[in-house]
């Protein structure tokens, strides 16, 4: 029997033509409605997704025929996965395609943050040289706290191997610490870190997790890093944080007020009044989720993808 697969978001061309040659039948809807989608999808045993929309009870209740969901990115917070797994169908994802891209993102970001990188370049370009006020900061006897120490926290603590900096990990399971990071309680994290890097899924447990409460609990002012959900953490806290100057810079590649498509940004007439501080102040770095988005995570999201999609049915 051909396996019918409907692509719903566009991906690196090797997806579609890897599966083609495997012998699996594809199908392209890019433009379509979500109830649109809906009314087709009982036709199909599979679908291949980026985040366009939620796929929920609704549309699973109609996918009658579907054996598997994959999603050419690291998380699955836009899939009722519960429901999904109590039909029976398999959840694909990526986290291994995009790991490294948010590894070096993420060191990126520090590094351009304790030099002032972004500062300076803007000063330079309107005629000033300020030297003093643009002295940095060394990561070298640094200590960095990482919270979620999967594939996304584990290749960044990789890359932090070249500094002489004490790397910490975080994670609500027991016994991820390797050879690069040293696991410690939460407690111990906010004591010792000078550096919070957040490599989380958004979830129940973690949704608004970086708030007023959570952020007065470090025992010292510390830079933060968020390449993960910007869910996680409330920005006017956040901003109030950086305001008493307890958070000493802070480096967002997503944002609160994202939409779930990760596409676009939620931006009205009245543009809340923590995100213009962001939008104004020097020691923020602000990236549009790319952190995961290169030409080789590209190529490497869909390769993981096929070849998990093919594994599947090679059982």
């Amino acid at each position: 029997m051909s396996i019918k697969i409907l692509h719903i978001d566009s991906n690196n061309p090797i997806l579609w033509q890897q599966l083609e040659d495997a012998g699996f039948e594809n199908h392209a809807d890019f433009k379509s409605s979500k109830e649109e989608i809906e009314a087709k999808i009982k036709d199909y045993n599979g679908v291949v997704i980026r985040s366009r929309f939620k796929i929920d009870k609704t549309f699973l209740d109609n996918a009658t025929q579907l054996q598997f969901i994959a999603r050419v990115g690291a998380g699955l917070e836009s899939i009722d996965c519960e429901y999904a797994e109590s039909k029976g169908i398999h959840l694909i994802a990526a986290p291994e395609g995009n790991r490294n891209a948010v590894a070096e993102h993420s060191l990126g970001v520090i590094l351009s943050l304790f030099n002032n990188l972004n500062q300076a370049d803007a000063e330079i370009k309107s005629g000033q040289w300020n030297r003093e006020s643009n002295r940095g900061h060394e990561l070298d006897l640094k200590t960095v706290g990482i919270i979620g120490y999967g594939n996304m926290g584990k290749a960044f603590a990789k890359k932090l191997r070249g500094f002489e900096s004490t790397v910490l990990c975080y994670d609500i399971l027991d016994n991820v610490g390797d050879e690069n990071a040293r696991q410690v309680s939460l407690q111990e994290l906010q004591e010792k870190a000078d550096v919070l890097s957040l490599h989380l899924p958004w979830t129940p447990q973690t949704d608004k997790m970086v708030d007023k409460n959570f952020i007065n609990a470090f025992s010292k002012p510390f830079w933060i890093i968020n390449t993960s959900r910007g869910k996680n953490i409330v920005t006017a806290d956040l901003v109030e944080a950086m305001k008493s100057k307890k958070v000493l810079g802070a480096g967002l590649d997503v944002l609160e007020y994202e939409k779930l498509s990760f596409e676009t940004l939620f931006q009205d007439k009245n543009t809340p009044e923590a995100f213009q501080y962001l939008l104004e102040a020097k020691n923020v770095l602000l990236t549009p989720h790319i952190a995961g988005w290169t030409f080789e995570s590209h190529e490497r999201l869909a390769q993981v993808i096929v070849d998990k999609i093919k594994a599947l049915y090679s059982k």
